[in-house]
């Protein structure tokens, strides 16, 4: 088995591997052994309900090995990408966890992605494969992939999951019924150092950049949250988070690993939120701060049972402490501020042990064999107290991004470190850890993150725009939402509206602008980059005196 292909050069190297191996932190496994382990030890408990079907432990296996036997009579096999794009179903677990067994590689991506968002992903990650819903919240992905077809050559096979309004597709669960289980000798076994799954994020040029894991990185990251939180085979998860997304999916593989059970909810709604609380007695919750907001706006949400919560994790955007302060007063189980992403992993979170009034507002301290430093641009350590970059090293920490040596230079130091691009200082002498800002342009919308170079890309295309920015603006409940400023052409004329018929079904809804404001220029330097934060500034100004534009 080799570690890598020369299609995903990555930095694994032998003294990395020494270094995690030795110390612990890799155990050599792939994640089928866990599915595997379960099915032998509660093979008829519960392990995931959806709004359509409930799955024990032995059908997970069961459809896990079928569908690996269906994916392989397509032609799909070692080194090949399949890009998946689901809700919150049980499908996406029995496809994700079935492409280890054929040496496949899977690309997930979040189910808000449409026409130029998947085209792009589909073609320079080079998918052999593209499994998805046929439909969902009103959207036809299928046409969708349907009219990307022609212009993806390297694209040999689509499956959809449910209803499909064209054809020339397979059918996801045509092929498990007619597909025996893949016996166990035919199965691949995956090196636990080679890349098994990719996610796309934003890069720094606006186009999307493929962060590579292995199982060592993905699986270290997963007993990490399940030994520091205490999860065990008692705890029901809900998930509201998209499991297409690197939180929603590191969670089915704790539900997983503990042998517990999760409960998938498509689309998060707050007063269904605490029914499902309620129904099926959950006690553990990861979540964005928005979607606690929205449960505590509810004037009746005291009514709903809630007192099997154990704990609430709460990242991907930082919370307002007003908002942890009405959680800590008003619901059960504890609140615990967490600070991770797609290329690190679970980095930091505050304690069960903390006093809250000293870590709210903080993303609490290293976990576990991770570690952290705040660097300077040089890349040297700043004083303790002051602000700098916020720099991760670890064995969760990504393996590199796919195909992007720009990337992958830039963002990690010449001793291997990964430069998150958050801003942060230590606010005390433990190690707790605030979040002052991002050195990165990335717009962060209730924990849904973009660059905004990709949305002003295509408004330039339009005839009346002469100069366009879009930049984050502060909101109370998503922490930033989307404002666009334009420069207008002599005499052009152009509107909320127009922008928004630009991009609807192009982009994904959480990109699309929620204000305008007009300018006679923008802010840029003598090199021609616009000076963001002054040109945000400015705006919030003006919404605070009332002077729109």
């Amino acid at each position: 088995m080799t570690v890598n292909s020369e299609q995903f050069n990555t930095r694994w190297s032998p003294a990395l591997r020494q270094q995690f191996i030795g110390s612990g932190a890799w155990r050599d496994l792939n994640f089928y052994h866990h599915i595997e382990s379960r099915a032998q030890l509660h093979p008829d408990r519960v392990v995931f309900i959806d709004e359509h079907r409930t799955l024990t432990y032995a059908q997970l296996k069961d459809q896990v090995d079928r569908c690996a036997a269906f994916l392989k009579s397509l032609g799909i096999g070692p080194g090949d990408v399949v890009t998946l794009q689901f809700p919150n179903r049980v499908e996406f677990p029995i496809v994700f966890f079935s492409l280890e067994l054929i040496g496949a590689i899977a690309n997930k991506i979040s189910p808000d992605f449409r026409r130029r968002e998947v085209e792009y992903i589909l073609r320079f990650s080079k998918s052999k494969a593209f499994i998805c819903v046929g439909e969902f919240k009103n959207f036809d992905y299928a046409a969708m992939i349907h009219e990307l077809r022609p212009a993806l050559p390297e694209l040999q096979s689509v499956v959809v999951s449910g209803f499909a309004s064209i054809g020339d597709v397979k059918s996801l669960e045509q092929g498990l019924l007619e597909h025996e289980p893949l016996p166990t000798h035919a199965h691949v076994k995956m090196n636990p150092d080679a890349v098994m799954r990719m996610a796309f994020t934003s890069g720094t040029t606006g186009d999307p950049k493929g962060v590579m894991h292995s199982f060592n990185t993905t699986l270290y990251a997963v007993e990490v949250i399940i030994s520091e939180m205490f999860i065990t085979e008692n705890d029901v998860h809900l998930i509201w988070l998209p499991v297409g997304l690197n939180w929603g999916y590191l969670t089915l593989m704790q539900t997983i690993m503990t042998g517990s059970r999760a409960i998938l909810m498509e689309r998060f709604q707050a007063a269904r939120a605490l029914e499902l609380i309620e129904k099926h007695r959950v006690s553990f919750i990861p979540t964005a701060p928005a979607s606690l907001l929205s449960i505590l706006s509810l004037p009746d949400f005291k009514k709903y049972d809630c007192s099997s919560l154990r704990v609430v994790v709460t990242g991907g955007a930082s919370a307002a402490i007003e908002t942890i302060r009405a959680y800590q007063k008003h619901m059960s189980g504890h609140l615990l501020e967490l600070y991770g992403m797609l290329e690190t992993g679970f980095h930091t979170f505050t304690r069960f042990d903390d006093d809250p009034e000293k870590v709210n507002g903080t993303i609490g301290r290293i976990v576990g064999q991770m570690k952290l430093r705040i660097i300077d641009e040089e890349g040297n350590d700043v004083p303790y107290g002051e602000e700098g970059e916020i720099a991760a090293y670890g064995p969760s920490v990504h393996l590199g991004y796919y195909n992007n040596p720009v990337a992958n230079s830039e963002l990690f130091t010449s001793d291997d470190w990964f430069r998150t691009g958050d801003l942060g200082r230590y606010v005390d002498d433990v190690g707790n850890v605030m979040i002052v800002g991002r050195r990165k342009e990335m717009i962060n919308r209730g924990g849904k993150k973009f660059f905004p170079r990709e949305i002003e890309e295509i408004l330039y295309t339009h005839p009346s725009i002469l100069h366009a920015a879009i930049v984050g603006i502060h909101d109370p409940r998503l922490g930033e939402r989307n404002c666009l400023c334009i420069v207008l052409r002599d005499g052009a004329s152009f509107s909320l509206d127009d922008a928004l018929g630009m991009f609807k079904g192009q982009v994904a809804d959480y990109k699309l602008p929620e204000a305008i404001e007009f300018f006679e220029e923008l802010p840029f330097t003598p090199t021609g980059k616009i000076r963001r934060h002054v040109l945000t500034s400015e705006v919030q100004q003006r919404i605070q005196t009332g002077q729109r534009g």
